[in-house]
């Protein structure tokens, strides 16, 4: 994972330098910070990050509550790229549950064990990597999109109904050699060889959303 980082937010220092070092030691780049405003105002000025990520957030601080932050993140439909794992104390467990039902990645009891949230974050760093690259896709997806004609966009309809070319003519009052040459320049711009191949092109954008996240809460 190239240039992954975990982002730590915590108000307490000694947590802070203990989960930096913990990540060093497991080849996991990390930066941190002191308070949910610091970490929100750094984000806004480099969001999109471009690579993946993932959030440790202490539910607990002064200030700016995780829990503020999340509803942000959440509000601002950034989990998909930037996971979050609660980091909770015992009185907060029923309130992280809560927020992993409303779309965080997990949550740890303090003290929790190492390896354990080493491995979620791992999992939570592949989840962003995954999301990340659809965000691409889609993102090239809608520059050949906007390539298109809106004659060619209705015969790339037709085309994906997997309607015939002369079907396609009827409908559009054109021409069956006018729906060809059509349908050769929406192949071209979307880069697809066939009608399967476009149709799955555009089915696949439209699951995007449906990637799996975090674990089921109980």
């Amino acid at each position: 994972m190239n240039n992954a980082t975990v982002f730590i937010v915590d108000d307490d220092a000694a947590v802070r330098e203990a989960l930096a070092w913990l990540l060093r030691s497991r080849r996991l780049h990390s930066e941190t910070f002191a308070s949910a405003e610091a970490f929100a105002s750094a984000l806004q000025e480099r969001w999109p990050l471009g690579h993946s990520a993932c959030l440790l957030l202490d539910i607990r601080m002064g200030g700016m509550s995780g829990l503020t932050l999340f509803d942000q993140l959440l509000a601002q439909d950034r989990l998909a790229g930037l996971p979050v794992i609660f980091l909770t104390g015992h009185a907060d467990v029923r309130t992280a549950v809560d927020t992993v039902k409303r779309g965080a990645f997990d949550f740890f009891e303090k003290p929790f064990s190492d390896n354990a949230l080493v491995d979620r974050i791992e999992q939570a760093l592949a989840l962003s990597s995954q999301a990340l690259v659809a965000q691409q896709a889609e993102a090239q997806l809608e520059l050949r999109l906007k390539e298109l004609t809106d004659r060619e966009r209705d015969v790339m309809a037709l085309v994906v109904a997997a309607l015939p070319n002369k079907l396609i003519a009827d409908q559009l009052g054109i021409s069956v050699r006018t729906v060809e040459v059509h349908r050769a320049r929406v192949f071209d711009k979307m880069q697809v060889k066939s009608a399967v191949e476009l149709a799955n092109l555009l089915r696949g954008a439209e699951g995007a959303d449906d990637q799996p996240r975090g674990r089921s809460p109980t």
